[in-house]
């Protein structure tokens, strides 16, 4: 089967309202947690891509019960440290991050040798930065320059410590959190300002966790337990991949989206916080609270007229997945857009700072780039009518679906290759969009 898509027209117009898969960060901290429990713990809306399945998997090989069944997945927790695997197991993280540093976390107090591996992408990412913190837990590691493959043995004795983390990292904060899980006595993280996720399902759970708020960090104090409770957990859509379809139908002709029970989590909604600044009108309503995250109802419309921005930088943690998406709509504003204090985003699967720039000048669009910053020259009045490809982005699933939102609305004829590269976080992505071009 071809692994490229080509599309040689702007989407139609459109009014529908469609629902999108289990947010992936909830998806995998439900299943890490949920291993730690005593009993069965349920989850429904489980978000079914590559990146979970690598979570399952290894959980599996770690001597944990997993059931993916068609409407729910059933996890039997083994308890806290009670994995039991052989020495020098290997686990086969994929594309997932996300996984890759929170496992790391649970295995501070493990007793036998065990080896991390991912794939091309995931093995250029830097892993110092969870090392670092776990080695004072006591944890000893083996690696090359800090990247995967890594090799990890725990201790018997987990200290507990101070950590304090600097870029704005959930996934560093998130696996010293399930660190702490082992230790004896209270673990102290001082955290720059990052998506919350972990902190409120500890807390709905009971965890023995206290969070003081500071204008630019956080104080979150974890105390070690010996029993985690199983969770029965719907999990609510994700908002990045609502953000594909809310900036299609935004730089669409004449369409309206409803997205339903989508994860509005504070610590996640500066993409919609820096779209209003740019002008742009988007409805939220009935909202609830469920077990902690916040969940609503998006209700999008067609615009035509968008602000340039400076975008104000204590923004960036909070959107650094939808930032291309941002840059799209900057490529239609009346003016000069700057973005600043974006090297993270040349960290992720791929220098996708640097991706996002090369979209924007394939279509037409002036960019000033740096290690950090982009400045964008946008162009109310832009229509693309040439060739375009994409292609040798390190299958980053992000630039993949940026590009064909791109060609759905700005015109063009594009060939983007890596089509299968969206299984990692967003596999039924296509098939969405099918929804919306049926009549």
């Amino acid at each position: 089967m071809q692994n490229f898509i080509q599309i040689r027209q702007t989407i139609k117009p459109f009014k529908k309202k469609i629902n999108i898969e289990g947010d992936k960060s909830l998806s995998i901290r439900w299943a890490l947690l949920a291993s730690q429990s005593t009993g069965k713990s349920t989850s429904f809306n489980l978000l079914r891509s590559e990146d979970i399945i690598s979570t399952l998997s290894s959980l599996k090989k770690l001597g944990v019960k997993v059931k993916l069944l068609k409407n729910r997945c059933e996890i039997i927790g083994v308890g806290v440290n009670g994995f039991k695997y052989r020495n020098n197991t290997t686990l086969d993280c994929g594309n997932s991050g996300t996984f890759a540093r929170l496992i790391l976390g649970l295995l501070v107090h493990s007793n036998k040798q065990i080896k991390l591996i991912g794939d091309r992408s995931l093995s250029k990412r830097d892993f110092k930065r969870i090392i670092e913190p776990l080695e004072k837990f006591g944890a000893t590691f083996k690696s090359k320059s800090g990247n995967l493959p890594i090799f990890i043995k725990g201790t018997k004795n987990v200290n507990p410590i101070y950590y304090h983390e600097k870029k704005g990292s959930a996934q560093c904060k998130s696996s010293v959190m399930l660190a702490a899980l082992n230790a004896k006595g209270k673990t102290i993280i001082k955290a720059k300002k990052s998506r919350n996720h972990t902190e409120l399902l500890y807390e709905y759970l009971k965890l023995p966790i206290k969070i003081i708020k500071k204008k630019n960090y956080d104080l979150i104090e974890v105390n070690g337990v010996k029993k985690v409770r199983p969770l029965i957990y719907k999990i609510p859509s994700d908002i990045s991949s609502s953000a594909f379809f809310i900036v299609l139908t935004l730089l669409s002709k004449k369409s309206e989206l409803l997205i339903k029970n989508v994860n509005i989590n504070p610590s996640r909604l500066g993409f919609i916080k820096i779209l209003r600044l740019m002008n742009v009108k988007i409805k939220i309503f009935n909202s609830v609270n469920y077990k902690g995250e916040q969940i609503a109802n998006l209700f999008i419309k067609s615009q035509k007229n968008f602000h340039p921005i400076n975008c104000p930088t204590n923004l960036n943690t909070s959107t650094i997945d939808e930032f291309l998406l941002i840059f799209l709509v900057a490529a239609k504003a009346n003016g000069v857009s700057n973005f600043k204090k974006l090297s993270e985003l040349n960290k992720k699967e791929s220098p996708r700072l640097k991706w996002g720039a090369k979209i924007l000048n394939k279509i037409g669009i002036k960019t000033v780039v740096t290690n950090d910053s982009i400045k964008i020259y946008g162009n109310p009045d832009i229509k693309v009518s040439k060739k375009i490809v994409i292609k040798n982005f390190l299958k980053d699933h992000r630039v993949f679906m940026t590009s064909v939102i791109a060609a759905l609305t700005f015109g063009g004829h594009w060939k983007i290759n890596d089509k299968k590269s969206i299984n990692s976080s967003f596999p039924t992505f296509l098939e969405k969009l099918k929804e919306l071009r049926s009549k």
